[in-house]
């Protein structure tokens, strides 16, 4: 399908529905890549389309204003020629139902954590009011604004050693109004910490150096300070272990995600007592350990 065929298919169909179809099979016919958001060429299609939109419901159940062609077309254009991921051509990805601005300082959200989070971290530790969160490698800050949305009673740390994300980060708590209760500093892992947390959240940099070359083109979009995990993966995930302890309260827990590295993660640390997460909408490689577990585990 070329981009003239679309424009005149998209011109004649009349359902919201139908346009989500069309741009998922000029997708699917440039082979792109996905995992930025959405999985799929149809849930792509449909969020580029309720974009257009402007997230009007209303004008979802119309049929769609011939008028939203030419940019539409403007945006697939460069999705396929650059191969760059549609949150950064929109400036925006959603995240545990809320919604961030995005750009190629930080990576696209898309941690299956957004579960644990909008149950606000149970059954594995249920919070109370005055508890303290640190996200941990906070990037756009995704993890830290949901979780001062779902656990509305706690105050929230978000720190990453990138001056970059920092001030996306902070653009995103003022935009989700949370600034009275998400605090964000610049900290090259617990450098610049100096609190003890009920939750230690951090989804860290976990793609071994081997994989980095082979990924598909929309990742090369991503900051490589964000994915570049060493060569098994695991270059900060020891440092965490071991540092956690110390800024956790005593029923305090670690929630921790290494995806990619799993495998070299249950080789290095085979006797670390960890309890992998099961997600209902997909993904996998996350964990929680307590700190009674990660004491015992070091020390022993």
């Amino acid at each position: 399908m070329t981009l003239v065929e679309l424009e005149r298919a998209l011109s004649l169909a009349r359902l919201g529905s139908d346009w989500v179809a069309l741009i998922a099979q000029y997708f699917d016919c440039h082979e792109l890549d996905f995992g930025h958001g959405t999985d799929n060429s149809g849930d792509e299609a449909y969020w580029l389309l309720r974009y257009l939109q402007g997230w009007d419901n209303a004008a979802w159940e119309r049929a769609p204003d011939p008028a939203l062609i030419p940019g539409l077309s403007k945006i697939i254009q460069r999705r396929v020629a650059e191969r760059k991921p549609l949150a950064y051509l929109l400036g925006e990805a959603w995240f545990a139902g809320l919604r961030f601005v995005v750009d190629e300082r930080v990576l696209v959200p898309r941690s299956p954590l957004a579960e644990i989070i909008g149950r606000g971290f149970e059954p594995w530790c249920r919070l109370r009011d005055g508890d303290r969160i640190l996200d941990l490698g906070t990037g756009s800050g995704c993890l830290a604004v949901a979780a001062a949305h779902y656990c509305p009673g706690v105050v929230v740390d978000a720190v990453d050693i990138s001056a970059a994300a920092i001030a996306v980060a902070r653009t995103n708590v003022a935009a989700n109004n949370l600034a009275d209760r998400v605090r964000v500093f610049q900290s090259d892992l617990f450098a610049a910490v100096e609190s003890r947390y009920r939750v230690i959240v951090s989804n860290p940099p976990y793609v071994p150096d081997s994989r980095l070359c082979g990924m598909p083109r929309e990742y090369s979009h991503e900051p490589k300070l964000a994915l570049a995990g060493g060569p098994k993966g695991l270059s900060l995930v020891g440092e965490i272990l071991a540092q956690s302890p110390q800024y956790l309260v005593d029923d305090g827990v670690l929630i921790m995600e290494v995806g990619e590295a799993y495998e070299a993660f249950t080789t290095e640390y085979a006797r670390l007592p960890v309890t992998w997460l099961d997600f209902e909408h997909g993904g996998h490689g996350a964990f929680v350990l307590t700190r009674d577990e990660l004491t015992g585990y070091l020390t022993g």
